[in-house]
């Protein structure tokens, strides 16, 4: 499926069958790290996190996927652009087509780093009950464990998440989605 050249296609399946499709302004592009801006997302009931809402209807989220890491990192708003935290979701390193098609798995895992700094593990049942039940293997469970022991170990040494999240925020993405509009404009009329 064809889409604009500034955008990404995320193909995210929840085991066992619960297939979704995001689609997200892609605003830088390396080799170390992808950062893509969702705007306005759909959630609805708002995410809550240890009773706080963390994402919800209207809000916009910045994520970061590195290349073959087994998680992605989000940095949470209100609808009313209230910052409310860092997310990172556990899962496999994404497949990254050149049309701008991205595919992964989800590991049930989560991890939240609240405003206090203080790092969360989420979802550590909803993991138990994927591996229970059959939708992923045991080893893949472990992988998702591995990588959550990892993050916390970095953060713990200040080394989580990394410096490029912190250069980025909710006026830089909304400016560099702009500019990447306007460029993504320009391309499209001049041929």
């Amino acid at each position: 499926m064809s889409h604009p050249l500034n955008t990404i296609r995320i193909n995210y399946l929840r085991p066992p069958d619960r297939k979704e499709v995001f689609i997200q302004k892609l605003l830088l592009d390396t080799t170390e790290v992808k950062i893509t801006l969702a705007e306005d997302v759909p959630f609805d009931p708002p995410i809550r996190i240890r009773g706080e809402i963390a994402l919800e209807a209207g809000s916009d989220a910045i994520w970061f996927t590195f290349p073959a890491r087994w998680h992605d990192i989000g940095l949470f708003h209100t609808a009313d652009d209230r910052f409310t935290g860092i997310y990172a979701n556990i899962l496999t390193p994404p497949v990254m087509e050149p049309d701008g098609s991205w595919e992964t798995t989800d590991l049930f895992l989560d991890v939240w780093v609240d405003l206090d700094n203080t790092l969360w593990v989420l979802d550590e049942d909803q993991l138990l009950e994927a591996l229970d039940a059959g939708w992923i293997s045991a080893e893949l469970a472990e992988r998702a464990r591995k990588e959550v022991e990892w993050i916390r170990g970095e953060h713990r040494a200040g080394r989580w998440p990394p410096p490029v999240v912190g250069e980025w925020d909710l006026a830089r993405a909304r400016q560099s989605s702009s500019e990447t509009s306007q460029a993504a404009e320009r391309r499209s009329k001049s041929r």
